[in-house]
């Protein structure tokens, strides 16, 4: 707008200054051109001076606000620099504790598994000394036998006529548990069958209240299932679970009872038997196998796929 004016007042001179005086009607309308173009003049004067305040208003709004923005920004980067380093300070707080508990919880667990090797070494332990014991005890028994009677001895003859009854034979002594049941395992093995049953047999009339009692009772099964005698296999499953409640050989029992169920036609009774084992022992290695037979029957089954049961 300040050109315009401009550009007005500069045509409005040069006019004047063109125009020849030639009456006093033409000087009267010079005069009022003139005043017009002073008017003008005026105006321009006062819209510059106007337009120069307003510039300078506006030069002295845009430096404060230059200085606010950079106020702003060195607050920004304070704050931004304070938070980064309690940051810092914090992790440094609590790295040192988290590196030391870890240190720790590391150590328990160490110390966790060199005291279960030790006590699973004690158990083995005892279970020897208990079989030593035993042996010892039979021993004692054997040598505090009295001899039997010789062949045909009897009462004389006299008034009564009667005669002493024979005495019991004597059962077989029993070999040490401690080379028995190792014995009775390794005929099994190898596939003598008939000699790992007695072995097992005896081991069971000698030393049916030791703790691997059970698993002799066990291996009788599979040795029957082996030889295709289903049903002595069921009963010696059977036995493994009724007469050992608490044994190492329960889920390997209930698995091998129902094979031998479903060989002998009973499916139903087999799907029961992995139905327990799935109840009983549903983190075992034997129960997802039971699951999967389930499922060849065509029964619904689902059992977590995690960590097997150690068997012994």
């Amino acid at each position: 707008m300040f050109r315009r004016f401009a550009v007005c007042a500069l045509v409005a001179a040069v006019a004047l200054s063109l125009v020849p005086m030639r009456s006093p009607a033409a000087s009267k309308e010079i005069m009022e051109l003139q005043r017009d173009v002073a008017g003008l003049q005026e105006q321009l004067r006062l819209l510059k001076e106007s337009q120069d305040k307003q510039l300078a208003a506006l030069t002295v709004l845009v430096q404060q606000a230059l200085d606010t923005s950079k106020s702003s920004t060195t607050g920004v980067a304070v704050i931004q620099n304070n938070l980064q380093q309690s940051l810092r300070d914090m992790e440094t707080k609590v790295s040192t504790p988290v590196a030391g508990l870890s240190t720790r919880l590391d150590a328990m667990d160490q110390d966790m598994r060199t005291l279960q090797q030790s006590v699973g070494d004690l158990n083995g332990s005892f279970n020897k000394l208990q079989q030593q014991l035993t042996d010892l005890n039979h021993a004692v028994a054997i040598l505090a036998t009295p001899p039997p009677p010789p062949p045909g001895a009897t009462n004389a003859p006299g008034l009564s006529g009667t005669t002493v009854p024979p005495a019991p034979v004597p059962e077989a002594p029993c070999p040490p548990a401690s080379e028995l049941y190792p014995d009775a395992n390794a005929d099994r093995t190898a596939g003598k069958y008939d000699l790992a049953l007695k072995e097992y047999a005896d081991y069971l009339r000698c030393y049916g209240n030791l703790p691997l009692a059970p698993n002799a009772q066990y291996y009788i099964g599979t040795i029957h299932a082996a030889q295709g005698d289903n049903e002595s296999a069921v009963q010696d499953f059977d036995t493994v679970l009724e007469k050992y409640p608490d044994n190492t050989k329960k889920a390997d029992a209930f698995y091998s009872k129902g094979m031998a169920l479903v060989k002998l036609g009973r499916r139903t009774d087999g799907a029961d038997e992995f139905a327990q084992l799935i109840k009983n022992y549903p983190k075992s290695d034997l129960a997802v196998k039971a699951c999967d037979q389930r499922k060849n029957m065509g029964l619904s089954c689902a059992v977590p796929h995690t960590g097997a049961t150690k068997k012994k």
